[in-house]
């Protein structure tokens, strides 16, 4: 039985990575979490100082870019691979609400977007695989027989993430939260290089109202039905 590639896009705090997750557990495929990629360039920008009082100096960043080395390595006592940046394990601050806040403009920096989608299509490149994002289904595997399209409303977006950085012990306002899930969403969708939006023959859900496991047995039903007509 051939394997396929699985893209799964939309906007922040759909949930993306849990669902990414328990469909590659499932399915026995290699999981990608590109946004952690992304966030990992933009942690790297902060230590750098290229990113100061909210502004980034993208020309700064682009000349450093080949000093990133990014991978995903397992670690003891965790169930999932994490995210290493230049050999140290960064995978707690870069889900932190201040690298959130400043990884969308990170993002649309084309030299960015070229250096990890090319990463990425070369992580793929044995299906077998499913990956998270904003662009996955439009750019990095075009051709992916499984495109799912998750949204949600912002404030049930910006409930969940809230939720679960206060139960991090992270002291943060839910406005703020809401306010920072908003303004991703523009930049996200707006951005001039691979801007997020449902890919050809992508299937959309919309898991307001839709809890974790009608998700994935959902999406679940249609990766089998595909790999088995494979």
């Amino acid at each position: 039985m051939k394997k396929i590639t699985i893209a799964i896009d939309g906007y922040s705090s759909t949930g993306k990575s849990t669902i990414a997750k328990k469909l590659a557990k499932s399915l026995g495929y290699i999981y990608v979490d590109s946004g952690a990629m992304y966030r990992g360039v933009t942690y790297f920008a902060m230590q750098q100082g290229f990113i100061k009082d909210g502004i980034l100096d993208k020309t700064s960043l682009v000349n450093a870019l080949d000093q990133i080395d990014l991978q995903f390595k397992f670690v003891a006592g965790l169930p999932d691979a994490a995210m290493f940046l230049n050999g140290e394990n960064i995978e707690a601050p870069i889900r932190t609400l201040a690298v959130s806040q400043q990884v969308s403009p990170v993002a649309a920096i084309p030299e960015v977007r070229e250096k990890l989608v090319a990463l990425q299509q070369a992580m793929g490149v044995q299906k077998g695989v499913v990956m998270d994002g904003r662009d996955i289904g439009t750019v990095v595997f075009p051709e992916a027989e499984l495109k799912i399209y998750l949204t949600a409303s912002a404030d049930t977006r910006a409930y969940r993430r809230y939720k679960e950085l206060i139960d991090k012990g992270d002291k943060v306002d839910f406005d703020a939260v809401l306010k920072n899930v908003q303004e991703r969403d523009y930049i996200d969708s707006h951005r001039a290089t691979s801007p997020l939006k449902k890919a050809e023959g992508a299937i959309e859900i919309d898991n307001s109202d839709m809890g974790l496991e009608e998700q994935f047995e959902r999406i679940l039903s249609h990766a089998n039905a595909l790999i088995e007509r494979s």
